[in-house]
């Protein structure tokens, strides 16, 4: 069975997925014996185009590279709008990596629960519609009988969630502790060399970490997300991100960071959720001074890592790179895979 792939939000994420799939398609074909058509891309500032037997991959990353339009593809049907693409297109794979809006989670959740009512499979990356309702999309998914998967919401491509929901899945998690955004964690890591604050911050932005508003990063917003989505997913909890405390890192001075030293400890923001003995999960955003023997001390720059306590094998760590254009655009290539693997038993 052939996948027919839309894309809902052609950015970075969307061009990344888009060149690993140009590249790994023979591959694909060859080793796992999966064969997929892109037959839609829907984007709100670059345009949409579609054409039910696929479009030229190489043609289209080209075009976006040239002139940044998509609506500019020699053949197809243009001018549809996202929803349209949904409903309107015979995909049966929508990859939705639209912006996020953590507040509400739109345009995402709606575009979500069009195509799971499409009987479509979804595969995202944006936190938003998981970290505002994945209960009740993770729900609406199976009561339709389609595939939803999100790992890239979390750590891009550094597996967190498969390895929560799946490998520990038996190992009894009591707690979650993580760095899991970049961007503080490049901050700190450069405030520790001797830098201040805002000097670490320019840096940050100046390399493409951190963004021209640097808030949702800076004042944990970004990692509160991301930590609620554990603890929905992961731990079985039921909170909103209004339940969360959450701090981030623009109160830390070079003098903490020094005094950090003497006490042999480290600086990070750390997102974190522990189970309570009445079942209860509680979750928390704030910075923390890390001994430097704990795993999490030992990771540098804009990488993230997060550690699982678990009952039976005590603490188990991931590291790997958070964010990124390769990084994002395999998270999502996991989660197809894995839909993949699923539907053609």
């Amino acid at each position: 069975m052939i996948t027919r792939i839309a894309f809902i939000g052609f950015g970075v994420v969307g061009q990344g997925l888009a060149e690993i799939l140009l590249e790994q398609k023979n591959d694909l074909k060859n080793q796992i014996g999966f064969e997929f058509e892109v037959v839609a891309v829907s984007d709100k500032m670059k345009g949409s185009v579609y054409n039910e037997v696929g479009l030229d991959l190489q043609k289209l990353l080209e075009l976006v590279k040239s002139t940044g339009k998509i609506d500019e593809y020699p053949e197809g049907i243009k001018g549809w709008d996202s929803l349209k693409t949904i409903t309107e297109t015979n995909a049966n794979l929508i990859i939705e990596v639209s912006w996020t809006d953590i507040n509400t989670g739109e345009p995402a959740i709606t575009h979500i629960k069009t195509a799971i009512g499409c009987h479509k499979h979804v595969v995202m990356t944006n936190k938003g519609p998981i970290a505002l309702a994945a209960r009740e999309l993770i729900s609406m998914a199976k009561t339709n009988g389609v595939e939803m998967r999100f790992e890239g919401t979390v750590l891009s491509g550094t597996p967190a969630i498969n390895l929560g929901v799946n490998n520990l899945a038996s190992s009894k998690i009591t707690k979650v502790a993580g760095i899991v955004n970049g961007t503080t964690n490049y901050i700190l890591t450069e405030m520790e060399k001797g830098l201040k604050y805002e000097e670490a911050l320019k840096q940050a932005q100046k390399l493409g970490y951190a963004e021209a508003d640097p808030t949702a990063d800076v004042e944990g917003f970004d990692a509160l997300g991301k930590i609620v989505i554990l603890t929905n997913v992961v731990m079985g909890g039921n909170i909103t991100k209004d339940q969360v405390p959450c701090q981030g890192i623009t109160k830390i001075t070079s003098q903490d960071i020094d005094e950090a030293k003497k006490e042999s400890k480290r600086w990070k923001l750390i997102a974190g959720a522990e189970l309570k003995d009445d079942g209860s999960v509680e979750a928390y955003v704030m910075p923390k001074k890390i001994p430097l023997d704990h795993p999490l001390a030992a990771v540098s720059g804009p990488i993230n890592a997060l550690t699982y306590t678990t009952k039976y094998l005590g603490d188990v760590t991931v590291i790997g790179p958070g964010a990124g254009r390769a990084a994002t655009g395999y998270a999502l290539l996991t989660d197809i895979l894995d839909i993949h693997r699923k539907i053609s038993r």
